[in-house]
């Protein structure tokens, strides 16, 4: 190291750790020797120690160098703080007012979608009201061509009697007259049968524009019409007898109908906020509706029977809903009495009415045929066949396609039957044929899919009756007056030929087949009243009870009864596969994947009308099931089916 001649390095106070700031002064140079003294003597030692003092200058001016700049960065850390803190205020400002934009906008969307809502909501309200208006003015057109219909058949009556009244006088007073009188009179019982004919085709006008009315007031309210009935609480519902049964929650009631077309389902759970489901359909039965007040809204059907379309009336639901009860009815200890008849379904009512409005028409002019097939683990069964004892037993039969795209089950057995009794009596006989079980949901559950068709043949034109009686008078006339009005090859110039009405209506009521040929009107001679003629057809009222869906735990089924339960989830399955396809409108409808839907293919898919009627339980235990249900009828309420067509196709002699 370079030490400074003449100068002292500064040195390390002894009192402090600190250094001192010592200048450097000028000393004398220890080489003068004429300022030397034995004291100032230049050493080795001496040499070291300054050598150590000028090294611990040096590293303490480093150490405060190096401090200075601590506490220059020390500094510079806290600048950046301090605007680190300030970024950080102006970082939550700016989110704030983010957030508040936000909010902002979403209030903004949110007011027009609830203004678009109401906007929607109004012109639904308005469409509907609007409906309903022409649904009730359309009301009011088919009461008055009813009330014109009944005043022109009060008239006709009126003047066919009063025409069978001066007929007989004509008749009597031939006795005692001559030619020239039986000219005259033959003249005014022509001009009478002109009137009568004006009045039986203004007749004819006013029942064919009723009709009308009546199937547009039916398709209104869809071509697939769904009926929903809740039944009340009843006492299995507690769960007695069954592990699932957790308290009294699952007694509590979260199906309701609210009105007279919306059913409102509570699916709160333990733990969960309140959440409520609606359905809508065409008609909803709450507990307090009877039978009659159910078969009220199907009797309109029946008439469209009569008029030529085909009409399916279908039960679903799950086990214990109450689809027998609702098809068949309960049984009661006085069947003809009050009660008896309360407690009738479906099925008997609309046998009792079909043969109420048939006893309308002409005698002999319509037969009725039942047959009863149950499909059971996907076979069906002719319940009506019998053995060679005459022994009623299940004959498995197979379901085809004919040529023309509808479904047939050959063999099929047919019995004609002439009154609603007999209907019932034979239904009756063959319900001890059908599958039951007992179940943990119902002690006489169901296991097959029941369906009862009523096969309708109209063989006869309208008024026939009235025709024939006015035709026997005036061949008694015409006899009486001794002038031959027909060719003598006609078989009503032999006597012997000659048959009364009645008897001719009796010969034919042997066969329900009987050829078109065989009726009075299409006699060798011809009538004057040949243009009435009708040709004969035939129309189904499919009666369908179907099995119930359920879930295998809460039955608590095992071994043949588990199977069971498995073919009718899947044919409900395949119903439910049906009407998915036919809802989407694909091109392929898989109506073979079972024997339900392929047996029903012409009333689910052809153009019948079909009534779908669910039922459901009221009760939290079966919350599931009637869910299902009722997402099955709106289903169906999404199918769009062609417009019902009438059936005028010749009967097909056997």
């Amino acid at each position: 190291m370079i030490k400074p001649k003449g100068y002292i390095l500064p040195t390390k106070c002894s009192h402090s750790n600190t250094v001192a700031d010592i200048s450097l002064q000028p000393v004398k140079s220890p080489w003068h020797h004429s300022e030397r003294t034995s004291q100032d003597k230049w050493t080795p030692s001496k040499c070291t120690r300054m050598e150590s003092c000028l090294e611990s200058v040096i590293f303490a001016h480093q150490v405060h160098l190096l401090e200075h700049k601590l506490r220059s960065k020390e500094e510079r850390i806290l600048e950046l703080e301090t605007e680190n803190a300030i970024l950080h205020l102006r970082l939550a400002d700016c989110l704030g007012k983010l957030r508040r934009d936000h909010a902002e906008e979403a209030e903004a969307e949110a007011q027009k979608r609830w203004q678009h809502q109401r906007v929607v909501q109004q012109s639904t309200q308005s469409a509907l009201a609007k409906l309903l208006s022409e649904v009730q003015i359309l009301k009011q057109d088919l009461r008055e061509v009813f009330a014109v219909y009944v005043n022109f058949a009060t008239e006709l009556e009126n003047q066919s009697r009063l025409l069978l009244e001066q007929v007989g006088q004509a008749s009597f007073a031939l006795q005692g007259h001559h030619g020239n009188d039986v000219h005259s009179l033959q003249a005014q019982m022509e001009a009478l049968e002109r009137s009568l004919q004006e009045e039986k085709e203004r007749s004819r006008t006013e029942r064919e524009r009723r009709k009308i009315l009546h199937n547009t007031l039916v398709e209104l309210r869809g071509n697939i019409r769904v009926h929903c009935r809740v039944r009340p609480v009843l006492p299995f519902d507690d769960g007695q007898g069954s592990t699932l049964a957790i308290g009294p929650a699952t007694t509590e009631e979260v199906v309701q109908a609210v009105n007279d077309d919306t059913v409102v389902v509570n699916c709160t759970r333990m733990g969960n906020p309140g959440l409520n489901k609606m359905f809508e359909f065409e008609r909803v039965h709450g507990p307090e509706d009877s039978q009659d007040v159910v078969f009220e809204e199907v009797k309109p059907l029946l008439t469209s029977l009569l008029d030529g379309y085909n009409v399916c009336i279908m039960a679903y639901g799950q086990t214990g809903s109450g689809k027998t009860h609702t098809m068949i009815g309960s049984q009661a200890e006085d069947p003809s009495g009050p009660q008896g008849e309360a407690r009738q379904g479906v099925i008997p009512k609309a046998a009792t009415e079909l043969f109420r409005l048939i006893s309308e028409k002409p005698a002999e002019s319509h037969t009725v045929e039942v047959s009863v097939v149950e499909v059971y683990n996907n076979e069906v069964l002719d319940l009506l066949a019998k053995d060679e004892d005459g022994v009623a037993m299940g004959a498995k039969r197979d379901v085809i396609t004919t040529s023309t795209g509808t479904s047939e089950v050959p063999l099929l057995s047919y019995v004609l039957v002439r009154s609603s009794a007999d209907v019932m009596q034979l239904i009756s006989s063959v319900l001890r044929l059908r599958a039951r079980c007992p179940t943990l949901v119902h002690r006489d559950s169901s296991r097959s899919h029941l369906i009862v068709t009523l096969t309708v043949s109209s063989k006869s034109p309208n008024a026939l009756a009235l025709a024939r009686r006015l035709q026997n008078v005036k061949k008694d006339m015409q006899r009486k007056a001794q002038k031959e009005w027909w060719s003598p090859r006609c078989r009503r110039a032999n006597p012997m030929a000659r048959q009364s009405g009645d008897e001719r209506s009796a010969s034919s009521s042997s066969s329900p087949y009987h050829s078109p040929s065989h009726s009075p009107i299409h006699s060798s001679c011809p009538s004057p009243r040949a243009s009435t003629a009708q040709a004969p057809f035939r129309t189904k009222l499919q009666l369908v009870d179907l099995a119930g869906s359920e879930c295998v735990g809460m039955s608590g089924v095992t071994g043949a009864a588990l199977w069971e339960t498995s073919c009718i989830n899947r044919s409900l399955s395949a119903l439910s596969d049906v009407l998915g396809a036919l809802a989407e409108q694909r091109p392929h409808v898989p109506y073979r994947n079972s024997k339900l839907t392929h047996l029903l293919q012409d009333a689910i898919g052809g153009d019948a009308k079909l009534l779908v009627m669910l039922c459901v339980s009221p009760t939290q235990r079966y919350m599931t099931e009637s869910l299902q249900s009722l997402g099955f009828g709106t289903r169906a309420r999404q199918v769009q089916k062609d417009t019902p067509r009438r059936k005028n196709i010749a009967l097909k002699l056997k």
